[in-house]
């Protein structure tokens, strides 16, 4: 196998991975608005993803220095051609980021409530905003010759664009509830469980949608195959969530999520970038990506280095495995100043 579509396969995985684990913590930030009831539930709910929700932003940092160094034409159009949409995804991440350190520094209901709003809107905002880019980038972009995006500001703003952030949000919020349904106990997981069995059915249909987009234009059967598997994950994962079989309801949803995108990524191969001004303007993985040198380089590294993530990635999940509920959290406190005049 050529270096070119290794990387291309490392940089979808990546990108799999970065759906699968972020987003179940998107999904937790907005439940933390939607689903629960009071402050020691919203409480709870960040306290299951703590221990984690940092780690798994890395996997956004990856697929994007992967991109950059393994293809970096694709790189230069994709974040070039979306500057707007990821600068107000950007502004997502970091508000998402100081309101979940920032929450409990004060014991009062309405700091409590600007923060939590923080939250829900930061994720809201950080997955329709992937989503948008990842449907863009196997749906395609206005490209020039140049690789350079045509028109206004806006010009990324089309239905596909709608359909993929709808795509993750609802993706989100389903793998959220099924994550909460496997993490807590009492009220809340009984409450997510059913959340996740009743909008499962609706909230992946519009993933369903950019799947099959893709492989009417560019499927084979291998990727209809996988279309159909993911479709069959999705059953799976909404009827276990209607019987409280949290854990297989978890790996339904979440197999659902990869088995489509596998489809799609495996459809649009080799185009990294596709042009809607022109097919001859499409951006493949032979004329997006970096010298063998480059990639072998990158290639040596990613061996050494991958291994020891993932295996550390692991231990932190296993280590925080239990239930929570909301009995065992102490009050809420304000911390101390440090120094006192």
């Amino acid at each position: 196998m050529e270096l070119q579509t290794v990387w291309f396969v490392v940089i979808a995985v990546l990108w799999i991975a970065y759906l699968l684990l972020e987003g179940f913590d998107l999904g937790v930030g907005m439940h933390m608005l939607v689903t629960a009831r009071d402050d020691r539930e919203r409480r709870l709910m960040l306290n299951t993803i703590g221990p984690v929700w940092d780690g798994n932003e890395v996997w956004l940092i990856t697929a994007g220095a992967a991109t950059f160094a393994a293809f970096p034409d694709w790189y230069a159009a994709l974040f070039s051609g979306l500057y707007l949409p990821l600068l107000v995804v950007l502004v997502g991440l970091i508000v998402r980021a100081v309101a979940i350190e920032y929450r409990g520094k004060v014991a009062h209901q309405r700091w409590a409530r600007v923060w939590d709003a923080g939250i829900g809107v930061g994720s809201l905002v950080v997955a329709f905003g992937v989503g948008a880019a990842l449907a863009l980038t196997t749906t395609g972009l206005p490209l020039d010759a140049q690789g350079d995006r045509v028109g206004g500001p806006f010009a990324w703003f089309t239905p596909m664009a709608v359909v993929g952030g709808l795509a993750v949000v609802g993706f989100c919020l389903v793998h959220g509830a099924t994550f909460l349904a496997l993490k807590t106990d009492g009220p809340v997981r009984v409450r997510t469980g059913r959340r996740a069995a009743l909008w499962a059915p609706i909230a992946l249909i519009p993933l369903a949608v950019w799947a099959v987009v893709v492989q009417l234009r560019d499927g084979s059967a291998v990727t209809w195959g996988l279309t159909i598997v993911a479709v069959g994950l999705a059953v799976l994962g909404a009827l276990a969530a209607h019987r409280r079989r949290e854990g297989i309801a978890f790996v339904g949803i979440a197999g659902f999520a990869v088995a489509g995108a596998a489809g799609i990524f495996a459809a649009v191969y080799p185009v990294v970038l596709p042009s809607t001004v022109s097919a001859s303007f499409d951006l493949t993985i032979a004329t997006a990506s970096s010298g063998p040198y480059t990639l072998g380089i990158m290639t040596i590294i990613t061996a050494c280095a991958l291994p020891v993530i993932l295996g550390y990635q692991a231990w932190s999940y296993w280590v925080f495995r239990r239930r929570l509920r909301v009995e065992q959290l102490p009050a809420a406190h304000a911390f101390a100043a440090a120094v006192r005049r």
